[in-house]
């Protein structure tokens, strides 16, 4: 990969694209440490990086720590995750957005545009959420919150989150149209990687308390990080591949078809995002005790207890949440009917098996038992940082989520870059 990234620096036209995601990332990290006015950081700070799992921690990974510094992109990309995975699953339920979804080049443009409009009203539903739980919370400055200096400060905070969220959507589209990599991709990656020195940080600070067992932790965890870095590589880029023969036909003088290929089965087809479901899901309940507290000795709190980083039903459920939300996923990207008869439309089968419901039945069986593998591998990547973190004592929960998105992104940044260079470096009959 690195070789990729020297080779593409000798390209002009890759060089300026490079610079220009450059400095994208650069303006994102600049709008992450503007603060938001009227409010308290120290409140935010101390409703993230507790032993309860909340939907804070989980938007707080996500944003690079913004969201603890209540800066101007405290709510990154989310609603934009959200709204996209939102109008995915609507294609499924809505007929003329799937419809769309079917139109090519131009029912994908029309599928944005609605998934664009849809981000910026949930990131005002969101900003509105926000600012009554920092309100509750004491995170407003006492001197802007009552009269009409409140509902001033409200507006401020609510319109200010809602245009940083606006503002990230445009810079991802940005990288889009003139970068390099998908820019969502990219953002969310810059932020994620700007918490390493964070990262590196807390494991020196367990060398600095002069505990004899961090002295064999400490290396631990930094192997253990390069070999899941391994792990995911392999993972992501394993694929069982379907063999698919086409038939030969005549058309006037020249025969068509007769070639051998083959349907690529990803093993991580879902990529994150049962792991981006899952977290959002397990956290809802201590997200909703942010905002009621349970009262001491309650039903309600011991409740909370199975949804803490430090409780072995957290990781269980989150494991199982994991592969429930793999299937779920794949199955509304997937669909062997559809696989089965788009090869039948091309004069194409697989070997030994009849066109129809045999071919589908056999796509889905292949995809059933790589969906479990690509679950499972999900799960394990997710759950291991917190089952380390129970045995040894340390706080890397959520990390490897955090390896997973950078890993990805890597992965496929450094693929679109091998493929614009392999354009330019092709030779034709010409020459």
């Amino acid at each position: 990969m690195i070789a990729t990234f020297k080779n593409a620096f000798k390209v002009k036209d890759l060089r300026v694209k490079i610079f220009f995601t450059i400095l994208i990332i650069i303006i994102f990290r600049i709008g992450s440490a503007i603060p938001v006015p009227f409010l308290d950081t120290s409140v935010l700070q101390g409703m993230t990086g507790g032993a309860d799992a909340t939907f804070f921690d989980y938007l707080n990974v996500l944003t690079g720590g913004g969201f603890a510094s209540a800066t101007l992109f405290a709510m990154s990309i989310t609603p934009y995750i959200n709204a996209s995975i939102i109008i995915q699953l609507l294609t499924v339920a809505i007929p003329a957005l799937e419809r769309l979804s079917k139109e090519g080049m131009e029912g994908r443009k029309k599928l944005n545009k609605i998934t664009k409009y849809f981000t910026v009203i949930l990131g005002f539903i969101q900003a509105v959420a926000y600012f009554l739980l920092l309100k509750s919370q004491g995170a407003v400055i006492s001197d802007y919150t009552s009269g009409f200096v409140g509902i001033w400060t409200a507006l401020v905070i609510i319109i200010t989150f809602t245009a940083g969220t606006a503002l990230v959507m445009w810079l991802g589209e940005e990288i889009n149209a003139k970068g390099i990599g998908n820019g969502i991709s990219i953002i969310l990656f810059a932020g994620i990687i700007s918490r390493a020195p964070q990262a590196v940080t807390l494991l020196y600070n367990y060398l600095k308390t002069g505990e004899t067992k961090y002295y064999f932790l400490v290396p631990i965890v930094v192997v253990i990080f390069l070999l899941m870095i391994m792990f995911i590589v392999i993972m992501t880029n394993a694929e069982r591949k379907i063999p698919v023969q086409y038939a030969k036909r005549v058309v006037g003088r020249k025969m068509y078809g007769g070639q051998s290929s083959h349907i690529p089965v990803k093993v991580n087809m879902s990529g994150v995002m049962p792991i981006i479901f899952a977290s959002s899901l397990i956290s809802i309940p201590t997200t909703i005790a942010a905002f009621f507290p349970p009262t001491e000795g309650t039903f309600w709190e011991n409740f909370l207890l199975w949804f803490r980083y430090d409780n072995w039903p957290y990781a269980i459920i989150y494991f199982f949440l994991i592969i429930a939300f793999n299937y779920f996923y794949v199955s509304i990207q997937y669909n062997p009917i559809e696989i089965s008869n788009n090869l039948r439309k091309n004069n194409g089968g697989i070997p030994g098996l009849r066109p129809g419901k045999p071919t589908s039945d056999f796509i889905g069986k292949i995809i059933g038992k790589i969906t479990l593998i690509g679950a499972i591998f999900l799960a394990i990547i997710a759950i291991f940082p917190i089952l380390f973190g129970q045995f040894s004592g340390m706080n890397i929960a959520l990390g490897g989520t955090s390896i997973l998105i950078i890993v990805g992104v890597a992965l496929e940044t450094g693929r679109q870059l091998e493929s614009q260079m392999m354009m330019r470096h092709h030779k034709g009959f010409l020459e």
